[in-house]
């Protein structure tokens, strides 16, 4: 059963039984939205790239994006980079792997974020969403769609963190930035540390 989260909600990351999950899929989702002009409707394709930026506490330890598609302990992979998009509102463009029990114990926060490499904004994007999978079921764990598009070229989508007890959470950030790259976002996402 999918949790639909909404902006702030989070949700722990604990299966039904009690067991901590172990491999978990950060899927981001987008198609480019159709635009009217004066020969028809068409639509510009969008270079939209997810990262995961990996905290010990409130400071940068690693970050896994195109351009560095594993973190350096291993444990969380990038499965490559979609230019265009277009899966849309079922399935996933990009997605990033994180295996839980081999993240090291100082990184207490994983934040993923997706931002506009080419530059378009985000009213020019539909069906944006990020979702949590279950790695060994295929099971969505929990949701957070992004509505409302926006002048904005950045979005902090959500983060993974570690809750106190042992096992992890994930909360729906949904905060808007500008920024091409997963560096031009760094100082909006400190708050939400």
């Amino acid at each position: 059963m999918t949790v639909n989260l909404a902006k702030g909600q989070s949700v722990s990351l604990q299966k039904s039984t009690g067991e901590s999950l172990s491999v978990v899929r950060m899927g981001l989702g987008w198609k480019a939205a159709a635009r009217r002009g004066l020969f028809g409707t068409r639509t510009r394709e969008i270079d939209l790239d997810a990262s995961a930026l990996l905290y010990a506490d409130k400071t940068p330890s690693d970050v896994v994006f195109f351009q560095h598609l594993v973190s350096n302990d291993g444990s969380i992979r990038h499965t490559g980079d979609n230019l265009v998009g277009g899966v849309g509102a079922g399935g996933d463009d990009e997605s990033i792997l994180v295996d839980l029990p081999r993240v090291p114990v100082h990184i207490t926060q994983i934040v993923f974020t997706v931002s506009s490499y080419t530059g378009q904004n985000f009213q020019q994007v539909e069906n944006a969403h990020c979702r949590l999978v279950d790695e060994a079921t295929g099971q969505e764990l929990a949701r957070y769609d992004l509505a409302g598009g926006g002048a904005h070229t950045g979005q902090i989508m959500a983060k993974v963190y570690r809750d106190g007890s042992g096992g992890w959470q994930m909360a729906a950030i949904g905060a808007p930035a500008q920024a091409r790259t997963f560096q031009d976002m760094l100082p909006a996402i400190a708050p939400f540390l």
